[in-house]
């Protein structure tokens, strides 16, 4: 028999299974969260105008509103100030792959804070398990802390969440949560930080 005339092998299991997780892999990014790749990031706030904010202690109790002014960094100074992953996620409208982020298994109580400058975002009160691989939670501690705005992106039509106040991009709204909202803020751990209760 020829070289030509053989027949081929068949596709490896390991190599099928490869090509079904990419493939998954990549739905979730899409479908689950964000964004699968960077990309330019929403219209931002007017930075000259301040921004009225809630601020919280750590162990989710509302101290008081305040007005304060935008937190405008150049990319350089962000990029000093954050990690590579932190600032793609926040700076570029970015998305950390599904269950990788350090913030996913924590459940202790406190409060959840923009990784960029320091604004309270969400009460682990609201946390909750969605099994999408990222934190979700059914609430921001404050709407005046949180900006939405649609995202067009992948032909679908979604709602972004960027921080009040340094316009850093957080994940997405969606409206598969739990009661008593119905909501799922599905965030990246990158754009986060952890503030424990005393």
């Amino acid at each position: 028999m020829s070289q030509s005339m053989k027949p081929s092998s068949p596709v490896s299991p390991l190599r099928r299974s490869f090509v079904v997780a990419s493939t998954l892999a990549t739905a979730g990014f899409v479908f689950g969260c964000g964004r699968q790749s960077p990309a330019a990031a929403a219209p931002a706030a007017d930075p000259s105008k301040p921004v009225t904010l809630v601020e919280f202690s750590n162990d989710g109790k509302r101290l008081r509103s305040v007005t304060a002014p935008k937190v405008v960094k150049t990319e350089a100074e962000w990029r000093k100030r954050l990690s590579p992953d932190a600032f793609v996620v926040t700076r570029r409208d970015g998305t950390e792959r599904a269950f990788t982020g350090s913030l996913l298994n924590v459940h202790d109580k406190g409060v959840f804070r923009c990784i960029c400058c320091d604004t309270a975002l969400f009460d682990s009160a609201t946390k909750f398990e969605s099994g999408t691989g990222w934190p979700s939670f059914w609430q921001p501690i404050a709407k005046e802390n949180v900006r939405e705005h649609e995202d067009r992106t992948f032909g679908m039509v979604r709602t972004a969440v960027n921080c009040a106040r340094c316009d850093a991009h957080l994940g997405h709204v969606f409206d598969d949560g739990p009661k008593p909202t119905g909501l799922r803020y599905c965030m990246n751990s990158v754009a986060l930080k952890f503030a424990k209760a005393a």
